[in-house]
């Protein structure tokens, strides 16, 4: 598991580095990541409707950002409903 973490944490700050701060994920930040990372697991990940949705909804502090907690809980959720743990 230590290297599917390890892809995960550099895939995030791949992303997060690119619009400034690279412990966030601005919202385009964001929509580049989930469209081109998670493409069969978001349904409609290149609709902008669906990524506003989705980033509210993560975005505990509602400052417009993703950290990597609030970003990780998008992971827990596929995760879970890939390997058909979710209700």
């Amino acid at each position: 598991m230590e290297p599917a973490i390890s892809v995960l944490v550099a895939q995030f700050k791949t992303y997060a580095g690119k619009d400034g701060s690279s412990s966030t994920l601005s919202k385009d930040e964001f929509q580049n990541l989930v469209a081109s990372q998670l493409p069969t697991l978001v349904t409609n990940a290149s609709d902008p409707g669906v990524i506003d949705q989705l980033m509210s909804s993560l975005d505990q502090n509602n400052d417009g950002e993703l950290t990597f907690l609030e970003f990780w809980q998008l992971i827990g959720t596929l995760a879970s409903k890939h390997g058909g743990f979710s209700q």
